[in-house]
């Protein structure tokens, strides 16, 4: 389809907009692929459009998974932009924003951006935007990878995993938050502290209770109190990464209220695994944070429905089969769920009372907001047509050898999830139809700047 074509229309008799779930169809213009109206159901056609009726199927804003580790260049074994898009496009995500880590050179450096954007550019099925990188002496890069278009800037408080990516001590994290504050930008936190990871047990053998006694609660509530702390200082916009202690989150809803600028995501393996049911050896659960108990998970839920959790993304960062050993002290950290994200929340959502209209908040219009893509995350007028159609009420057993992702590991093996995504759609084009992706035509994202 050229963008001579004839305009689009999307009916459902149940589209999920800002102002709740209603029958309509949604006017799509092809030569900017942006929403032109949002229509009642029975609305007349304009001339020469061309109909997409989708019956009762929901027709959803598209995914925007603001914490994904592509890995490309360097550790492709891994994941790649061609691999991980595909596995995006085929579970409803639509942009995507890659983490600066697993990638060999890192992205901490402008030249660093240029030769990763240089990779995605031609292999991307959806819209993919980049995270820079802080770590220890690159200060002065940090206000060029903004004006470069960066959206943010990660950076951790212990080791990261991977050597080329230092954490951050507590007097270069002053500095690097100094910085960005004073060009208004964004610094995303892995937050654990080091200290209390140093003293806790060292996580050794194949049992998941000692790998969850290495990584406690404790760790990740005295990061948040101290980041909380710094963002009240300098004024500076602090975000927590794939928050697992429910026991955070009084503290980020009471800065919150002081008007601190704070904010907080969690992921879809949080909310639907549990520790209790990780068998002894099953490394593909290993992540950290780690997957905590039944009841932490329920008040994480909580902390959804209250607001004090703005975003649920996936924190995809997985790995080759070799590297999840059975040995939890040796195991590679990461969840493999970029294309599960949507029916593994959904499933959660649903059996909680939760609606696709919570879902699309936390998964699209939520993460869009945290990275400024004005453009993206809702069914408006004005917004990119970026579409998930999901058929809600439909059931489907994971099976890892259907996945897009370059390695079929995951820890939702085998499981029952609700939500079968029947196609996605990016700026009007259809980019995957029953999981089957189209050939990439997604866009390189840059940050927009602000009036």
């Amino acid at each position: 389809m050229s963008d001579a074509d004839p305009d689009l229309v999307l009916r459902s008799t149940r589209v999920v907009t800002p102002e709740g779930v209603r029958a309509a169809s949604v006017a799509v213009t092809m030569a900017d692929g942006r929403i032109s109206a949002v229509l009642p159901h029975d609305a007349a056609l304009p001339p020469a459009a061309r109909l997409e009726d989708l019956g009762d199927d929901v027709l959803l804003p598209g995914l925007v998974d603001t914490h994904v580790h592509v890995n490309d260049p360097g550790r492709t074994e891994w994941e790649g932009f061609a691999s991980a898009t595909r596995a995006a496009a085929a579970g409803g995500v639509t942009t995507l924003v890659d983490m600066p880590l697993n990638s060999v050179p890192p992205t901490t450096t402008v030249r660093a951006l240029e030769i990763k954007r240089a990779v995605a550019r031609a292999a991307a099925h959806v819209d993919v935007g980049f995270w820079g990188g802080a770590v220890p002496g690159n200060v002065p890069d940090l206000k060029p990878l903004h004006d470069a278009g960066v959206l943010g800037f990660k950076c951790f408080l212990l080791h990261s995993g991977v050597d080329e990516f230092p954490h951050l001590a507590p007097a270069e994290l002053d500095a690097a938050l100094r910085e960005i504050a004073g060009f208004g930008g964004l610094l995303i936190v892995h937050a654990e502290d080091p200290h209390l990871i140093d003293r806790a047990p060292r996580p050794s053998g194949p049992r998941y209770a000692d790998f969850l006694a290495s990584r406690p609660r404790e760790a990740e509530n005295r990061a948040v109190a101290g980041l909380i702390q710094l963002a009240r200082e300098h004024a500076a916009r602090v975000h927590i990464l794939h928050l697992s202690s429910a026991e955070a989150l009084p503290m980020i809803a009471a800065a919150r209220r002081e008007g601190v600028p704070v904010s907080a995501e969690t992921c879809p393996h949080f909310l639907t695994l549990t520790a209790e049911e990780v068998p002894d050896g099953a490394t593909e659960f290993k992540c950290c944070p780690p997957i905590r108990e039944a009841a932490n998970q329920d008040a994480l839920w909580q902390g959804l429905a209250d607001g004090t959790i703005d975003c649920v993304v996936s924190d995809h960062s997985p790995c080759t089969a070799d590297l999840k050993a059975r040995d939890f002290g040796q195991a590679w950290g990461g969840i493999s769920s970029l294309q599960l994200g949507l029916p593994a929340v959904w499933t959660g959502a649903r059996r909680r009372g939760r609606t696709l209209e919570d879902v699309a908040r936390w998964m699209s219009t939520a993460p869009a907001g945290l990275v400024g893509l004005a453009h993206k995350g809702a069914i408006e007028p004005g917004r990119d047509a970026d579409f998930a159609v999901l058929a809600p009420d439909e059931t489907f057993t994971v099976d890892p050898a259907a996945l897009h992702h370059r390695n079929q590991v995951t820890a939702y093996a085998g499981r029952t999830l609700y939500g079968v995504v029947r196609s996605t759609w990016l700026r009007g084009r259809k980019i995957a139809d029953h999981g089957t992706p189209t050939p990439p035509t997604g866009r390189l994202l840059e940050r927009q700047p602000t009036a």
